[in-house]
C-alpha cells in the first residue's frame, strides 16, 4: 500500500474512471493523502464523480510518471464522517479551505481506497509490482 501511496503522490495527477450510467467516465485528481493506514482522495459531493461512486464505487485509478505506470482497482469508500481524516487532509493542503473543503461543509467528502488490486507496470506494459491491500 505504501508504494502505491508514494507512487501516486509522486505525480501532480492521476485518473479515476467511474462508470456514468452504463459507460466509463474518466476525471483527474490530484494529490492523495495517507491517513491512518489508508488512502484517501477528496471531491465534493455536488460533483457528478460523487454521485456516480455512490452508485457503484468499482472505480479504476491510472497515472503514469514518464517512465511507469499504475492501474489500481479498487473500491472507493466514502469515510466523510471521519472527522481526524478531514483535519488531516485539511492540514495537507493549504489550499483546501480556500476551495470551500471545511469541516463544516456538507459536501467536502473524502474517500478512501479499499479491497485494492494495484499494479506498476513499466512502459512496455511488464508487471514491476503487485500490491493486494
Amino acid at each position: 500500500m505504501i508504494e502505491t501511496f508514494e507512487f501516486l503522490k509522486k505525480l501532480e495527477v492521476n485518473y479515476v474512471t467511474t462508470i456514468k450510467d452504463d459507460k466509463p467516465s474518466c476525471r483527474p485528481f490530484g494529490d492523495p493523502v495517507l491517513f491512518d493506514n489508508k488512502i484517501y482522495v477528496l471531491t465534493n459531493k455536488q460533483k457528478d464523480v460523487s454521485k456516480q461512486i455512490l452508485k457503484n464505487n468499482n472505480v479504476c485509478i491510472v497515472a503514469y510518471d514518464g517512465n511507469n505506470w499504475i492501474r489500481i482497482n479498487c473500491k472507493l469508500i466514502d469515510d466523510s464522517q471521519n472527522m481526524n481524516a478531514k483535519k488531516a487532509i485539511l492540514k495537507e493542503f493549504d489550499w483546501a479551505e480556500e476551495a470551500g473543503y471545511t469541516l463544516d461543509n456538507p459536501n467536502f467528502q473524502i474517500l478512501y481506497i479499499s479491497e485494492a488490486d494495484s499494479i506498476i507496470y513499466d512502459k512496455d506494459g511488464n508487471a514491476l509490482k503487485v500490491f493486494k491491500f
